[in-house]
């Protein structure tokens, strides 16, 4: 067997190496020609900046240089295929241990090899299938703890992790436990700065998670996310977001549960726009034409569960819509990366988060500092903001389309910290100054209505900006049970009802 007539094709065809690329391939291939054996080595690139092409490139030269195998494991059947097609273009002949290779009588024929973790493993635990000479393992996706099973039939193999983000998906398992040395690559800002990603323009609303469960996966349940997305507040306001920033956008919806998703489903339709929904029960060819679908239809909305957080490539894309809350850094970097695809008429995109996720992670294009996560990601984690401290950030701002409805009045803010601060200094009842705002809300529905009925109707439309005022009062009395919340809000609503009675039996 000649290997460079055999395995490695005279010309290259498809992808041509970007320079940061062949950087990072030059890096991590002089580490694996002089690590010592059980050195593993763990890479990092943000989604989008082409980690299946470097370490495809690598594949080859280490096949080239070496003339030792090497074995991509994958952790989905869909980047299986995409992988081998990449292999191909560089010129790579491999071959994929699907469900259907029960033995390897052919391995001779092949220097390169394409295998789905659990397949792999399967086979190799059963003693149906012997890799030999394997040389490098390339792991892809390597956050995903389900690939530390392998590691034993390879232990003499140099082990290459990519991955976007190297924080293991099982805290109790760091990956500095199995990969002894991490290569960053080029930060999401660098690429975009380069022109390689297409910037993120990121529009948060303000969400209470205080009704969502953590689950044994340290992420919120899906039960307790659909109970909160599936709500009629929490459509219209993914509604009213969709109308505000992406109206007549290619828009790609992230939710937490089959259910929300089809809620959005009949809420976008009910509204008359065309969308579709995905998750993992719709048939391969379902999923099939709906991709299509969405793939030409410039306008198109697709709402989906999990399901295209990874392997998953559509560049066409202009929004992404987070309509769910995550406590994993990983998928926050997957769903907003599916829109970084750059284009020749596209540069940015449009990021909507619904679960207050910026603010626990920072901006998609923030900095962060991989290294320290590496090596110490429990601390990392531990110090994330919990969402009592977001929801303390917020500040209600009321939208264009209600402030319509108070024209009249020049001012519709007020700041019951401040006002319980000053009041508090002058030694006066610091309850005055929720009795201070339910007259400001008063004189503001009086002074945009003709009658009692009507200013009722304005103090209804009221809801979220008295929430808001009473949460920040129960922050300053330090009482914030859910029970003492919702018994403030309703008698706030009580004595502005009452208020505004006053104020129009006095001017009648």
């Amino acid at each position: 067997m000649t290997l460079g007539r055999l395995e490695i094709e005279e010309k290259k065809v498809g992808k041509e190496l970007y320079d940061y690329q062949q950087d990072a391939i030059d890096r991590i291939f002089e580490r694996l020609k002089n690590f010592p054996e059980g050195h593993n080595l763990l890479y990092q690139l943000p989604t989008g900046g082409g980690k299946t092409v470097i370490f495809s490139e690598i594949a080859k030269r280490y096949i080239q240089e070496l003339g030792k195998k090497v074995l991509i494991l994958t952790h989905r059947i869909e980047l299986c295929g995409q992988t081998s097609e990449m292999l191909s273009e560089f010129g790579v002949k491999n071959k994929i241990i699907n469900s259907k290779v029960k033995t390897l009588p052919d391995q001779d024929d092949y220097m390169c090899f394409v295998a789905m973790v659990e397949t792999l493993n399967n086979r190799l635990q059963d003693e149906k299938l012997e890799m030999e000479h394997v040389g490098l393992v390339i792991i892809d996706e390597a956050h995903y703890n389900s690939f530390r099973k392998l590691f034993q039939f390879f232990e003499k193999a140099d082990i290459l992790g990519v991955t976007a983000t190297p924080l293991s998906s099982n805290i109790k398992l760091p990956m500095h436990e199995n990969y002894s040395e991490l290569i960053v690559g080029h930060s999401i800002s660098s690429l975009i700065e380069k022109g390689f990603l297409s910037k993120a323009n990121t529009y948060s609303f303000d969400v209470n998670l205080g009704s969502l469960k953590i689950g044994i996966d340290g992420d919120y349940t899906v039960s307790s996310s659909d109970l909160l997305y599936g709500n009629y507040l929490m459509q219209e306001k993914l509604l009213l977001a969709y109308k505000e920033k992406s109206l007549g956008k290619k828009t790609l919806i992230f939710n937490n549960g089959i259910n929300t998703s089809r809620a959005v489903y009949s809420l976008f339709m009910n509204a008359g726009y065309d969308i579709r929904h995905l998750d993992n029960t719709n048939s391969d060819q379902e999923r099939k034409d709906i991709l299509h679908w969405f793939k030409t239809k410039p306008d198109a909305i697709l709402t989906s569960v999990g399901i295209l957080t990874t392997g998953f490539d559509e560049p066409t894309v202009e929004t992404i819509i987070l309509n769910r809350a995550t406590k994993s850094l990983t998928l926050f970097y997957q769903m907003i990366g599916r829109g970084s695809r750059i284009l020749p008429n596209k540069s940015e995109f449009t990021v909507i988060d619904l679960g207050n996720n910026a603010l626990r992670f920072g901006l998609w294009d923030s900095y962060i500092d991989w290294q320290a996560i590496f090596r110490a990601p429990d601390y990392y984690l531990q110090n994330l903001s919990t969402d009592v401290e977001i929801e303390r950030q917020f500040k209600y701002v009321m939208p264009a389309e209600l402030r319509e409805k108070f024209s009249k009045s020049e001012s519709v803010e007020f700041n019951i910290k401040e006002e319980y601060a000053l009041l508090t200094k002058q030694g006066l009842r610091p309850k005055a100054a929720i009795e201070n705002s339910i007259e400001q809300h008063a004189r503001i529905c009086a002074e945009n209505s003709t009658d009692y009925f009507e200013a009722m109707e304005l103090a209804k439309l009221l809801e979220e900006d008295i929430k808001y005022r009473v949460k920040r009062y129960s922050y300053c009395i330090c009482k914030s049970t859910d029970n003492y919340v919702f018994w403030l809000q309703e008698d706030y609503k009580r004595k502005l009802s009452l208020s505004l009675n006053r104020k129009f039996i006095s001017i009648e």
